[in-house]
C-alpha cells in the first residue's frame, strides 16, 4: 500500500507502519467527521423517503403492506439488536483498544474470530427461523391469525426476508471496523442500496407477482447481498478482510460477549418497544401497522441523519478518550454531542408537529393513500415527534456508558423504560382508546424516561459535566425555534387546502416551508452570535 494513501471515506494518513503497529493518524475534527457521515447518510435517507413515497403510492396501507412491514421489521429489529445495537456498542470499544495498543496482526485475529462466532450464531438462528416460521409467526402476528390468507402471506414474507439478518449483520460488522478506522463515508452510504432495491422491486418486480407486495420481500434479500459485497473491498484496503475462525478462548471475543449480553436489552430497548408496538398494532384495525410505519419513517429521517451520524463518530472517540484516561476531554465531548442533538432535534420535532398534514399530503396522499390515511398517520407522527429529542439524546448518552465498557447500567435503565412503555401501551390503547396513536405516544414517553435516567447516571458519576455557556445557548435556541414556529404556522395555512392543490403546487409550498423555516432558524442563531466554530472539535 503506498504511503499516505487514503481510501474513500478515510481520515488516516496510513493504516500501519513498517512494524505492523497502527500508524499515527491525522484525524479530521469530530464535526467534519460527523458532516461526512451525515451527508452520506442523508443520501440514503432521501432515497428512503423516496422509497416510502413509492410504497405509499403503489401499494398504500392494507393487508399486503401490513404483512410486509411486519415481516421486514423482524430481521430489521434483530439486526439493530445484535449488529448495530448491542454488538456494535460492545465491539467498537474493544476494537479501538486493540487498534491503539496492539499490532495489526492481533487486530486481524480479533476480527477473524469475531466474524466466525457472529456468522456462526446468525446462520444457526436463520436456519431455525426458516424451518419454524409458522410457529414463530404465530405470537408475532397474532392479530393476523383471524385472516388465514394474511397470516400465510406474512409467513411467506418472513421466510424470504429473514436471511437479511445474517447479511446485514455482517455488513454492520464490516461497517464497525471501517468506522473504528475513521472510514465513516462507506458505512453511511451503504443503506442506500436497500432503498434502491426496494424502489426497483416495487416498480419493476411487483407486476410479476400474484401478491405484488411479495416483490418487496425479495428486494430486501437482494439488498442484503449487495450491501455486504459493497463493503468488502474497503476492508481489503485496510488489510482487515475477515477470515472467519471459530477460535475458542480468544480474550477479545470473551470481552465482547460479556459486554454484549447485558447490552442486548439496554442499548436496543427502543427497538423492543417498537416491536411490541407493532404486535399490538396487528390487533387493531387493518392499516394500523402501515400508519405506524409511515409516521415512524418520517420521524426517523432527522433521527437517522443527524443522531446516528453524531453517535457514529462519538463512540470511537469516547472509547479512545477513556483508554487514554482523559476524563475532562470525555466530558467535554459528551457536552458537544448533546448540544448538537438539541440544535437539530428541537426544530425538527417542532416542524414535524406543526406541518404534519402538509408533509404527509405532499409525500403520500394519492389513489391508494386516502385522506383518512393522512389523518391517521398525522396522529401517530405527532406522537412520535414529541419524543424525537429523547430518541436522539439516547444515541448520545448510551455511548457514554458503552465507551467505558459499562453495559450493566443501561440494562437496568432500559428494562425500566421498557416496562413503563408496555404499561403505557395498555393504558393508552385499551384504557383510553387512543389506538395506534397511543402506541406512538407511549414510545415517546418511555424514551424520555430512558434518556433522563441515562443522563442522570452520567451526571451522578461525574462522567458528564455541563460545560460553560449553557444559559446563552438555551436562550438562542428558544428564540430561533419560536420564530421558526410562527413562520411555519403562518405560511402553512389550513391543511385542507393542500388537498385541492396539484402535486407541483404542494411540492413548491412544502419546499418553501422547509427551506424558509430552516433559513430563518439558522439566521436567527447567527444573528444572536452562534457560529460554526463553536461546534468544531478535534477527534
Amino acid at each position: 500500500m503506498p504511503a499516505g494513501w487514503v481510501p474513500w471515506g478515510g481520515d488516516c494518513a496510513s493504516v500501519t507502519d513498517r512494524s505492523g503497529k497502527p500508524a499515527a493518524r491525522a484525524r479530521h475534527g469530530l464535526l467534519r467527521s460527523g458532516m461526512i457521515t451525515g451527508s452520506m447518510t442523508s443520501v440514503s435517507r432521501v432515497l428512503g423517503l423516496l422509497r416510502d413515497i413509492v410504497l405509499a403510492r403503489v401499494f398504500g396501507p392494507g393487508d399486503g403492506a401490513d404483512a410486509f412491514f411486519l415481516a421486514f421489521k423482524i430481521p430489521n429489529f434483530l439486526r439493530r439488536l445484535f449488529a448495530e445495537g448491542a454488538f456494535n456498542q460492545a465491539f467498537v470499544p474493544v476494537l479501538s483498544e486493540y487498534r491503539s495498543k496492539r499490532s495489526l496482526l492481533e487486530v486481524q485475529q480479533l476480527v477473524n474470530s469475531v466474524a466466525g462466532w457472529l456468522g456462526g450464531v446468525l446462520i444457526l438462528i436463520t436456519a431455525v427461523v426458516l424451518v419454524a416460521a409458522p410457529v414463530i409467526a404465530w405470537p408475532i402476528a397474532y392479530g393476523f391469525t383471524s385472516d388465514p390468507e394474511k397470516f400465510a402471506l406474512f409467513v411467506e414474507m418472513l421466510r424470504i426476508t429473514f436471511p437479511y439478518l445474517l447479511l446485514i449483520s455482517l455488513t454492520a460488522f464490516a461497517g464497525s471496523i471501517l468506522n473504528s478506522y475513521d472510514r465513516f463515508a462507506v458505512p453511511a452510504i451503504t443503506p442506500a442500496l436497500l432503498n434502491l432495491s426496494l424502489i426497483a422491486s416495487a416498480l419493476l418486480l411487483a407486476p410479476y407477482f400474484q401478491q405484488p407486495e411479495v416483490a418487496l420481500a425479495w428486494g430486501v434479500l437482494i439488498a442484503g447481498i449487495s450491501q455486504l459485497l459493497f463493503q468488502l473491498p474497503f476492508l481489503v484496503r485496510l488489510q482487515l478482510l475477515p477470515r472467519p475462525r471459530l477460535q475458542r478462548g480468544h480474550e477479545g471475543v470473551g470481552r465482547i460477549i460479556r459486554l454484549m449480553i447485558p447490552a442486548l436489552f439496554g442499548v436496543s430497548v427502543s427497538q423492543i418497544n417498537l416491536l411490541f408496538d407493532t404486535f399490538i398494532a396487528s390487533l387493531l384495525v387493518a392499516g394500523s401497522v402501515s400508519w405506524l410505519y409511515f409516521s415512524e419513517r418520517l420521524m426517523d429521517l432527522p433521527l437517522g441523519i443527524f443522531a446516528v451520524a453524531i453517535a457514529t463518530v462519538v463512540l470511537p472517540s469516547l472509547s479512545r478518550k477513556h483508554a487514554e484516561r482523559s476524563s475532562a476531554e470525555f466530558a467535554a465531548m459528551m457536552d458537544w454531542a448533546f448540544r448538537l442533538v438539541l440544535l437539530i432535534a428541537l426544530p425538527a420535532s417542532l416542524a414535524l408537529i406543526l406541518i404534519a398534514e402538509p408533509l404527509i399530503i405532499t409525500l403520500f396522499q394519492g389513489d391508494n393513500f386516502s385522506v383518512f390515511d393522512v389523518e391517521q398517520v398525522t396522529l401517530s407522527l405527532r406522537a412520535y415527534s414529541l419524543g424525537l429529542l429523547a430518541f436522539m439524546a439516547i444515541k448520545v448518552f448510551a455511548p457514554g456508558y458503552y465507551s467505558r465498557q459499562d453495559t450493566r447500567t443501561p440494562v437496568k435503565i432500559g428494562v425500566i423504560a421498557m416496562v413503563v412503555n408496555m404499561v403505557l401501551n395498555v393504558v393508552l390503547v385499551f384504557g383510553l382508546g387512543m389506538a395506534h396513536t397511543g402506541l406512538a405516544l407511549a414510545t415517546s414517553l418511555a424514551a424520555f424516561l430512558n434518556a433522563g435516567l441515562l443522563l442522570g447516571g452520567l451526571l451522578r458519576g461525574g462522567v458528564y459535566r455541563f460545560q460553560a455557556g449553557w444559559l446563552l445557548f438555551a436562550g438562542r435556541l428558544l428564540l430561533a425555534n419560536a420564530l421558526m414556529a410562527i413562520f411555519l404556522l403562518y405560511w402553512a395555512g389550513p391543511w385542507e387546502q393542500w388537498l385541492d392543490w396539484s402535486a407541483w403546487t404542494r411540492s413548491w409550498q412544502l419546499a418553501r416551508l422547509c427551506v424558509g423555516g430552516m433559513l430563518l432558524y439558522f439566521v436567527v442563531l447567527w444573528l444572536t452570535g452562534m457560529r460554526l466554530a463553536h461546534f468544531r472539535r478535534a477527534a
